[in-house]
């Protein structure tokens, strides 16, 4: 399994509407890196969900159950999309801030490449994070 964070900007897209409908598809991608890293996606993958904006936090966790396919709103083709669902939310949303203060964490391209919207997490990170949300 392999561990993601994407981002959502919580006015057009939030945790609030991913738990109320539980499924949807996550389109819109138009950078080569974020597409790469969608395109590795594989169907059980999980992802933390964080909200961009103002508010700045990973709200909870989705999980990966359709694979990379073609983006109907992207008209020359080049881009893709996949399909998550909501298994759960955090006790204690984990802001950017705590993030950026833990030193086991700067390594992340959420510190280091801010505008990346889609990707990876390493198990110790994704541990770490899963500890601070459900336990703060």
């Amino acid at each position: 399994m392999t561990y993601w964070l994407i981002k959502t900007e919580p006015d057009v897209w939030s945790w609030d509407d991913q738990v109320k409908n539980k499924v949807t598809f996550w389109d819109g991608v138009r950078n080569y890196q974020a597409s790469n890293n969608l395109k590795a996606m594989k169907v059980g993958d999980l992802a933390f969900f964080y909200h961009t904006g103002d508010e700045r936090r990973i709200m909870g966790i989705v999980e990966i159950i359709k694979p990379y396919y073609p983006d109907p709103s992207d008209p020359a083709g080049r881009f893709g999309m996949v399909d998550v669902q909501a298994i759960r939310s955090f006790n204690h949303p984990i802001t950017l801030k705590e993030i950026k203060e833990n030193p086991l964490l700067q390594h992340l391209s959420l510190v280091r490449q801010s505008r990346l919207s889609v990707m990876p997490i390493d198990e110790k990170s994704w541990n770490l994070l899963l500890n601070i949300g459900n336990n703060t």
